[in-house]
């Protein structure tokens, strides 16, 4: 019914700068948060960044002041622009979207298929 589409990441050095996107489709009635979550090896996965559908951003401490998220409603698509890369942002970034679609009242967390960013020192 939803699928969410990824694209962008990549190779970059510390210090240069990547970006993702991701759009929903299918039958969507209303998008709450959209966001990314990113999952290193190893590690558990965490929230990176997040947008209301007001438009209200929400950030981890560890990229705060330098990843940017967006969000074009009437596309139905979400953004994340990464600067000041490090090697520690090397990991697999995942989209999510909570979406109503037409044949349901509840919203429902939808994820992207994952897409690998990695920082070379």
């Amino acid at each position: 019914q939803v699928q969410l589409g990824q694209s962008g990441g990549g190779l970059a050095q510390a210090g240069g700068s990547l970006s993702l996107s991701c759009a929903a489709s299918g039958r969507i009635f209303s998008i709450n948060d959209m966001g990314w979550y990113r999952q290193a090896p190893g590690k558990q996965r965490e929230l990176v960044a997040s947008m209301s559908s007001r438009g209200v951003p929400n950030y981890a401490d560890s990229v705060k002041g330098r990843f940017t998220v967006s969000r074009d409603n009437p596309k139905n698509t979400v953004y994340l622009q990464m600067n000041s890369l490090k090697p520690d942002d090397t990991a697999v970034y995942y989209c999510y979207a909570a979406i109503r679609t037409t044949l349901s009242i509840n919203f429902v967390t939808y994820w992207g298929q994952g897409t690998q960013v990695t920082v070379s020192s």
